[in-house]
């Protein structure tokens, strides 16, 4: 039987992107992006988790995540769910869980709440001029 291994993501950076080269000039960026989920409970009260999931992206994706990204910004990952495990310098052995993106997307930037939003709809709409048409200029 086949399997599939595929991760899609939309979220808002936590923290500016960490850009790395390995000893060959490979760009290897490292970034957390947060998603978060929001539902009501039984008593209609408004619920929120969030997940914090860290993003590897290598050659080109690496490029564009260190020319593009910084920390809010909105974007969609596409990639693979890996698991490596490592040793602290205290001899902890450690697991983690991250993405390997093999596809980025970037939104367009913009307010990103929904007050900012108001602001700018009402910034857009206040010097849009609407004329006053008398109900017989109206053709039927």
């Amino acid at each position: 039987m086949a399997s599939l291994n595929k991760v899609f993501l939309i979220g808002r950076l936590g923290a500016d992107p960490e850009i790395r080269s390995t000893t060959d000039g490979t760009i290897v960026a490292t970034f957390r992006i947060a998603t978060t989920e929001v539902w009501r409970d039984k008593n209609n009260v408004k619920q929120e988790r969030t997940e914090w999931h860290t993003i590897i992206a290598w050659r080109r994706l690496g490029e564009i995540t260190r020319d593009y990204l910084k920390k809010g910004r909105l974007v969609y990952i596409e990639g693979r769910i890996q698991s490596r495990e490592y040793e602290t310098k205290d001899g902890t052995k450690r697991r983690v869980t991250e993405i390997i993106a093999n596809d980025l997307r970037l939104f367009p930037q913009g307010p990103s709440t929904i007050e900012d939003r108001k602001e700018v709809i009402q910034e857009k709409t206040e010097d849009v001029f609407v004329p006053e048409v008398e109900e017989d200029d109206i053709p039927l």
